[in-house]
């Protein structure tokens, strides 16, 4: 059962809610930053620089957080993020690695 704060135990997380919680471009560019950091790391939800209003911030990170692919820890009056890096690898070894090495799009490139 997830704690106070929302967050699953390990066993909890399930591949379809961690590809649910990917599948926004923001959403993987926050674990991106994330899992280029030294494991531990934690930044404040507005280190990221998502050019969206405070609440679509707020429910992006909210995803993540149910999701279990973050750790979201009040420190005073910020919410810090941190990647649960460990849990994930051991649950779905090499998922970071694929969200890590995604290729972007050439600036002005659009997917088909």
């Amino acid at each position: 059962m997830p704690d106070q704060e929302g967050h699953p135990d390990e066993d909890e997380m399930t591949l379809g809610s961690l590809l649910q919680a990917l599948a926004d471009p923001l959403r993987r560019s926050v674990i991106r930053a994330l899992a280029a950091e030294p494991d531990g790391t934690e930044r404040h939800c507005t280190s990221f620089g998502l050019t969206v209003s405070k609440a679509t911030r707020t429910h992006h990170f909210r995803v993540l957080r149910e999701a279990g692919l973050i750790r979201q820890v009040d420190r005073g009056n910020s919410r810090m993020a941190q990647l649960r890096r460990a849990e994930i690898e051991r649950r779905f070894p090499g998922l970071l690695a694929l969200v890590l090495n995604e290729r972007q799009p050439a600036a002005g490139v659009t997917a088909e």
